[in-house]
């Protein structure tokens, strides 16, 4: 991981206890940890609509952003849907840690933090 130190700040100034974040990088980290947490923990055992709906918010806020080129991008979307496919967990680090140094690009490039809307439905 090239941006442990980024991500552990953002970890620790923006992801709470337990429930969502109050900001899209903190959210962003909390997700990309939650599916390798259940992958790695769990062999995907317990995977259900909140997990796809991590996978969605990673897809939804970084694979098309502008803070990255379309080489990152295609990158993006292709580590995320790899870890859609629930029934093959994912249990190397290196795809969640590519995914967390692109959430602190994209935190640095937006100039975080971004406040955001807790989702009602999100319930991991």
């Amino acid at each position: 991981m090239r941006y442990f130190e980024e991500a552990k700040k953002i970890w620790q100034s923006y992801v709470p206890r337990s429930g969502q974040a109050d900001t899209v990088e903190g959210e962003l980290l909390r997700a990309v940890e939650k599916l390798r947490y259940e992958a790695h923990s769990n062999g995907n055992g317990n995977w259900d609509e909140g997990f796809k709906m991590f996978c969605n918010y990673l897809l939804e806020t970084l694979a098309n952003d502008k803070a990255f080129n379309l080489e990152a991008q295609t990158e993006l979307a292709a580590d995320i849907k790899r870890l859609l496919n629930y029934d093959y967990p994912y249990l190397e680090d290196d795809l969640y840690d590519r995914i967390a140094d692109r959430i602190v690009e994209w935190s640095k490039f937006h100039k975080g933090p971004i406040k955001r809307e807790k989702n009602p439905e999100q319930y991991r």
